[in-house]
């Protein structure tokens, strides 16, 4: 099973890549897999690559179930 975490896309760098913002975190990925992918856009991320574009939405609904996973 793959766990894929919703990040916010808040740049394009050099090639293929983007800084995405993770939950307040910022880290660089790989877009190859979705060179659509705008500015202000949500994807999922897992193992340093964008899998998919997502809503907002459910980018939210994701990060807060996550949070509830979290041991407090």
């Amino acid at each position: 099973m793959c766990l894929g975490v919703p990040a916010k896309v808040v740049e394009f760098v050099e090639g293929q890549m983007a800084v995405v913002d993770v939950d307040g975190n910022q880290v660089n990925i790989s877009i190859q897999l979705t060179p659509e992918v705008k500015i202000g856009q949500y994807v999922l991320v897992h193992a340093g690559f964008a899998m998919d574009i997502i809503d907002e939405s459910f980018a939210e609904e994701t990060m807060k179930l996550l949070k509830e996973l979290q041991p407090h």
